[in-house]
């Protein structure tokens, strides 16, 4: 017989066994934040942690640790009004568990306030003593009392009143705002807090086998607005549950993603090269017209899970690599992808934590990277050959910027727009593609086409 679940969120406590002690999923809630502030990335450690875990519980924890990152900013205002001396005296993972405390108290209707106060006090408790949880108990026990009065006072400053509004960096929402104007800068915000759609790409069936597919096994699926070949799929889906997941009939790929292949127009029957290719889905997409693609990537166990995901579609036409972008294990080919590692400004939806790992500095120095890969690149282009540079970020700096500097030092490529129709015109700008999630509701994409003379 399986253990009785714990007050929603989880089976049993912390040592996985029934009763009254802390669940499993809100232990490992509190470990993928601890992961976060020790500089990992929100995905590994969520697979990581979540691990032995039922699809039930990981789609618990995945709601309540996404959306705590995602109001981050409105929490920490709301608890620093009821914290003495503010959040920032408070040991991190404690502030931390605060956070996801009064995040299933505001935001998580399913849970019971006795359940949110009383296991945030408890894992307070084990992790940090009496006194920590006594604190806890008392500034969620208020934050519980004053739920109707809770929102914090807004800021006079604007661009702080948008910052805590929608739980992004200050000097973030300044960029945005300095670029785009204020009601632009905020339908860019409101975007991120929106949780991403799942999207996915048939594979070696059609856009309607799958659909039928799906619709078998009790998903609705529907049409996605400018990639007509893909399918979006309804919210809580156990992807790998699915027959159709095991079967290798599609993979998932955001629009954005979709919409930079297209836009790249690669040769039909041509051999092509993916350079930064994991997780590798976009050389998937570029499977569909080259005869060869080669995909690599600079870190092995990156490239073991693209080679999973290739055999689990059983793809043909790939060729998996371990090399690193600035210096190309090819080579001259037909056209080469480079979809250079970047500030991912453009993903902030789905990835939460991205937006408070950011520094200023990042731009420097995923700059100087995107150069040397650039540049790289273009030396196992053949005359009159392609090559793609690509982003899934926001800013000039990795954009525009690197596009103009690249053709200026090397007059041998031009910019070139993809043939009429390749993609819709609305993602189109000045030749080069671009995506911006408040306008076309996908993540965040930039892509420019450099031609090589003949």
């Amino acid at each position: 017989m399986a253990p009785p679940r714990g007050p929603r969120g989880g089976r049993g406590n912390a040592h996985g066994s029934a009763g009254p002690g802390v669940t499993e999923s809100r232990t490992a809630a509190a470990l993928m934040l601890a992961d976060l502030r020790a500089g990992q990335l929100l995905d590994g450690a969520f697979e990581r942690r979540t691990q032995p875990l039922d699809a039930r519980d990981r789609r618990w924890v995945q709601e309540l640790v996404w959306g705590t990152l995602r109001t981050r900013g409105r929490l920490d205002a709301i608890l620093a009004e009821r914290v003495r001396g503010g959040i920032a005296k408070l040991d991190p993972e404690v502030a931390d568990l605060l956070r996801l405390g009064a995040y299933q108290l505001l935001s998580m209707g399913s849970v019971p306030p006795y359940a949110a106060i009383g296991q945030t006090v408890e894992l307070t408790k084990r992790r940090h003593g009496i006194g920590a949880s006594k604190l806890a108990n008392a500034v969620l026990r208020r934050i519980d009392r004053e739920r109707e009065t809770i929102e914090p006072a807004v800021p006079a400053d604007p661009l702080e009143a948008l910052a805590q509004a929608y739980s992004h960096p200050r000097w973030v929402v300044a960029r945005w705002a300095e670029r785009w104007g204020m009601d632009d800068t905020r339908a860019l915000l409101d975007a991120n807090n929106a949780p991403a759609n799942i999207v996915v790409r048939p594979y070696g069936v059609s856009r309607e086998g799958l659909a039928e597919a799906l619709q078998g096994a009790g998903v609705d699926a529907f049409e996605v607005p400018r990639v007509p070949d893909s399918l979006r799929l309804a919210a809580g889906v156990a992807l790998t549950e699915l027959d159709a997941f095991k079967q290798g009939t599609f993979y998932v790929q955001d629009p954005a993603a979709t919409l930079v292949v297209q836009y790249a127009c690669v040769p039909e029957g041509g051999t092509v090269a993916d350079l930064c290719a994991a997780p590798g889905s976009k050389a998937l997409e570029l499977s569909r017209r080259a005869a060869l693609v080669l995909a690599s990537d600079r870190n092995l166990s990156r490239v073991d899970r693209m080679l999973d995901g290739f055999g689990r579609l059983d793809a043909d036409r790939l060729v998996t690599i371990v090399a690193d972008a600035r210096q190309p294990a090819t080579v001259r080919v037909d056209a080469v992808l480079v979809d250079v590692p970047c500030t991912g400004t453009g993903t902030f939806r789905r990835h939460p934590d991205a937006r408070w790992r950011l520094r200023v500095s990042d731009f420097a120095v995923m700059g100087a990277m995107q150069k040397q890969i650039l540049r790289a690149a273009a030396q196992v282009v053949k005359p009159g050959g392609l090559l793609v540079y690509s982003t899934c970020s926001l800013e000039l700096e990795e954009n525009d910027e690197q596009v103009n500097a690249f053709l200026a030092e090397h007059p041998e490529f031009t910019l070139e727009a993809p043939p009429a129709g390749t993609v819709p015109d609305d993602v189109l700008d000045n030749g080069c593609l671009r995506v911006l999630p408040h306008r076309h509701g996908f993540d965040g994409a930039f892509a420019a086409r450099l031609r090589r003379a003949a």
